[in-house]
């Protein structure tokens, strides 16, 4: 059914996180862009304060800094973020761990300026005595998390999707119940566009031009209805160091980056944050775990494996089902 001939669609666009975002918006014809714009911009920017590992002012940076042994205040985003971080390291074994952070400024993927040469194993080992989401504690009811010491937080594997959601919500609030947000390629969608069609993207992947469907017909874009997708790979971010090409993904069980022939992870959710978080833990777990874990739990999911010079497309039947032709 489409929408009402008083509606049209808006665009909106701005800088957040180091990257740039857009929103594109089915708003009554009277509508004030620029106000749903600021409004956007301030969700995402609430959420860059807390989270960001590059501001030192931020509560992220805050916590890590803090004294050993105590309990620190979170404001209510940061704490469900590091909830659910939790909750996904838990699920995944520790494939995914927030605490990972000494261990992503030492190789050069964080705010530290990286070095020609890669880390000594001391340097390495010195960095994981400081790594381990079971260190962290969390107080429900009052909302604080406690600071065991030596803990540094990274959660940009799990904050941009959140950044996604919170700009998705802030519309809702001012109004707006169809609208597809984007956050540097990862999206969250609501209801449908001016035409009442779903919303259509395009799968992010590292080279869709020799790509070769191993798992069904899988076209170059999926309908998102109430629906989000984050695509986490290691051709948008790596190094080329002395030992070859250095994802940023960090392997929390060897401190050392991920290698191996997993190319990009396609994750869909109903919130983007969820599927940002599985991203990277897939992308640490590998290929075969991977694909093994998500068939399980039915998570719709689509895997680009590295063979040969060419890429094999590996996804669920959940992912299948989403596939636009």
């Amino acid at each position: 059914m489409s929408a009402a001939p008083s509606t049209r669609t808006g665009s909106l666009k701005g800088l957040t996180m180091g990257t740039s975002w857009t929103a594109t918006v089915v708003v009554p014809s009277s509508s004030d862009l620029p106000t749903l714009q600021a409004v956007v911009q301030a969700a995402l920017d609430r959420v860059d304060a807390q989270m960001s590992t590059y501001k030192p002012d931020s509560s992220l940076s805050r916590f890590n800094r803090a004294p050993a042994g105590t309990w620190q205040q979170l404001e209510p985003e940061f704490f469900t973020v590091l909830a659910h971080a939790l909750s996904v390291a838990r699920d995944s074994e520790g494939a995914y761990d927030p605490t990972v952070g000494p261990l992503v400024d030492l190789w050069g993927f964080g705010p530290v300026a990286p070095s020609s040469m890669p880390p000594s194993s001391s340097s390495i080992n010195a960095a994981r005595a400081r790594v381990g989401w079971q260190r962290l504690r969390l107080d429900t009811a009052t909302r604080r998390a406690l600071q065991p010491g030596g803990v540094a937080l990274d959660l940009s594997a799990v904050a941009k999707g959140f950044g996604v959601d919170e700009a998705g919500r802030a519309l809702e609030r001012a109004g707006i119940a169809s609208y597809l947000v984007e956050v540097g390629g990862e999206l969250r969608a609501r209801g449908r566009k001016v035409d009442g069609s779903p919303w259509r993207v395009g799968v992010e992947r590292p080279d869709a031009a020799t790509a070769a469907a191993s798992a069904g017909d899988i076209g170059a874009s999926v309908l998102l209805e109430g629906m989000s997708i984050a695509t986490s790979g290691d051709y948008r971010r790596f190094r080329a160091g002395p030992e070859g090409r250095q994802s940023h993904h960090i392997d929390p069980a060897t401190g050392r980056p991920v290698r191996g022939d997993l190319a990009s992870v396609s994750m869909i959710a109903i919130d983007c944050m969820q599927a940002d978080a599985w991203g990277t833990a897939f992308s640490v777990m590998g290929v075969e775990r991977s694909l093994a874990f998500a068939r399980r739990r039915h998570m719709p999911m689509l895997i680009v494996e590295r063979r040969g010079n060419g890429f094999v497309e590996h996804a669920t039947p959940q992912f299948i089902a989403l596939i636009q032709p």
